[in-house]
């Protein structure tokens, strides 16, 4: 049911208008004076407005001038109905952004012809922008979903590309096998002949093991030095004999840019008739037979057999020192700037998080936060986290230094604690910092897990005036109904988009249209990972809000961050 809201100061014209509408089944609002029907639209925000235009202090014409500067009201179809009947008085209105204009008395036909007139029309414009958002939004799902070097499907299409694989193997009753293929030393031909040539190689190597598979075979880009193939239907024997053709295809030398090139690969393979929809258990063990056959010097594959465990023994103890680091104050907080690209000015920080193990020394978060998660450490360590950032941001405040956001990264086990709110609010109150000074980023897999539970615990945090922040977008669902469903402020672009964004075009199609899209949902956009002077002039350029990556500055701890805003370093210093 369409809704209208009429506004009309005349009492008895207005009760005829709102009883004739009732009539033909529309949801009538009325209000009496200009003020009121600014109020009511915004409130209400009606699919039309009906108003007359000689209404005492606010006119007509300055409703109409409210609400198309609102843009939640901008574009609400807008009558006027007005006992004048002046040229003069008509062009003003339709300056002003009027859709139509009725000079009263007028007939029930006519006043229900122009509402039908321009409901029909706003339906019109509306399913034609509906249509454009949904084609930009498959676009740019294509476009995530496809690694920008090679065309190949990448990490993200994986997931769906297995499991339409697996339907189809399950039905006709075959196996289905996974080799992991690695370009061993490929740091090496980066470093030493340029990455430019090191593009060459991946997107030719690309080329030969596509070549070797049958068309119902998927080939995916898995990470900078590694590929997935999956084979549909295949035995042992035929596993072995597709990655022995793929070992001696990639054994040719490359002669890329005139010079010849060696290299080395290792497979590692497993297959399962029973694997289920375990895609990561399936790359787990590929990746372990991957890691033997590296052992057998070079182009060589090998088999998962049941025990090819890697580094448990590593994971053991690992594990032990990580439940005595909290209390051994093994743990550091380090600080990244965040900058602005308008004045280059620090504006804000990420807080990370190191571990120098007594026993171990540096661990890297890749290794220690996943088993932080997948033991539960990772609540304590987040709180931990949140009360050590939110103690040092007062303390910057509080020796007179320009007041920042920092950012603390939320674990989706922490994020789905029933108290967490109550929680961060007692670490605000202790530290006594500001709301506005603490932003809370989730990744997109965090926020996806229960939809409905994440709207309100995310209107929970916004309640408390902490910022909220979609962390690495573009690297999980990637979906524009998330984005306008969840309260969220600022939008984060991942890295992997950032990187050779200048001469990538694919990269900066998919980042032009993030930064536009998060715009126009009125979402501050931030670019990670930038390194180079050109990916900060493309940022520039396409009006991004800000930017944190090695270009400016590594994270560092708590002092040399200090040492930056005292010094008042900028982008152009």
């Amino acid at each position: 049911m369409k809704k209208i809201l009429v506004i009309e100061d005349d009492l008895p014209v207005r009760e005829n208008i709102l009883e004739l509408l009732e009539a033909e089944e529309f949801d009538v609002i009325g209000a009496e004076n200009g003020a009121v029907g600014v109020q009511m639209a915004r409130k209400h925000l009606p699919d039309l407005i009906l108003c007359d235009v000689m209404m005492p202090e606010l006119d007509g014409h300055g409703v109409l001038t409210t609400l198309r500067t609102d843009s939640a009201t901008a574009a609400i179809p807008f009558i006027f109905l007005t006992a004048k009947a002046d040229k003069t008085d008509f062009r003003q209105g339709m300056n002003l952004g009027a859709d139509d204009y009725l000079t009263k008395p007028c007939t029930a036909d006519e006043l229900l012809g122009a509402i039908a007139a321009r409901l029909q029309k706003q339906a019109a414009v509306t399913e034609q922008y509906t249509t454009a958002l949904n084609q930009a939004q498959e676009q740019l799902n294509q476009l995530i979903r496809h690694d920008s070097l090679t065309g190949l499907p990448n990490r993200l299409a994986l997931r769906e590309r297995f499991t339409e694989i697996l339907a189809q193997a399950s039905q006709a009753g075959h196996l289905v096998t996974i080799l992991l293929i690695h370009l061993n030393r490929f740091n090496r031909i980066n470093d030493s002949m340029g990455y430019q040539v090191g593009d060459l190689l991946i997107q030719t190597m690309a080329e030969r093991i596509v070549a070797c598979l049958q068309p119902i075979d998927s080939v995916i880009r898995l990470n900078p030095e590694q590929f997935i193939v999956i084979l549909s239907h295949s035995e042992q024997n035929q596993a072995a004999a597709v990655a022995q053709l793929v070992l001696d295809r990639l054994s040719i030398p490359f002669v890329l840019e005139g010079q010849e090139i060696f290299i080395t690969t290792s497979i590692g393979i497993t297959t399962r008739s029973d694997a289920a929809d375990n895609v990561d258990l399936l790359i787990k063990q590929a990746d372990a037979a991957m890691q033997t056959a590296q052992k057998q010097s070079g182009n060589h594959y090998e088999f998962y057999a049941s025990g090819m465990t890697v580094g448990s023994l590593n994971q053991f103890l690992l594990e032990a020192n990580l439940r005595h680091a909290l209390e051994r104050s093994e743990f550091q907080v380090y600080y990244q700037p965040k900058v602005s690209l308008v004045t280059g000015e620090i504006v804000g920080a990420e807080a990370l998080i190191r571990w120098f193990s007594s026993s171990q020394g540096f661990v890297s978060p890749v290794e220690f936060i996943p088993l932080a998660e997948e033991t539960g450490l990772i609540v304590p360590l987040d709180e931990w986290v949140m009360t050590t950032v939110c103690t040092q941001a007062k303390q910057w405040q509080l020796a007179d230094l320009p007041p920042l956001q920092v950012a603390v990264n939320l674990s989706g086990l922490q994020f789905h604690q029933t108290d967490l709110t109550e929680r961060v609010t007692q670490i605000l109150q202790r530290t006594e910092l500001e709301p506005q000074y603490l932003e809370l980023e989730l990744t997109e897999s965090v926020i996806m897990q229960n939809t409905d539970a994440t709207i309100k615990k995310l209107d929970q945090l916004k309640t408390l005036g902490i910022q909220i922040a979609i962390d690495d977008f573009g690297t999980g669902y990637s979906s524009l109904s998330y984005l306008k469903q969840f309260s969220f402020d600022t939008l984060k672009i991942d890295r992997c988009f950032v990187q050779n964004i200048s001469c990538d075009s694919k990269n900066a199609a998919i980042t032009t249209a993030m930064i536009q899209m998060a715009h126009d949902l009125d979402l501050k956009v931030i670019a990670e990972g930038v390194e180079t002077n050109s990916e900060l002039a493309f940022l520039q350029q396409q009006a991004c809000d800000e930017m944190q990556g090695y270009f400016f500055s590594r994270p560092v701890p708590a002092p040399e961050f200090e040492q930056l805003l005292v010094t008042g370093k900028r982008l152009a210093d």
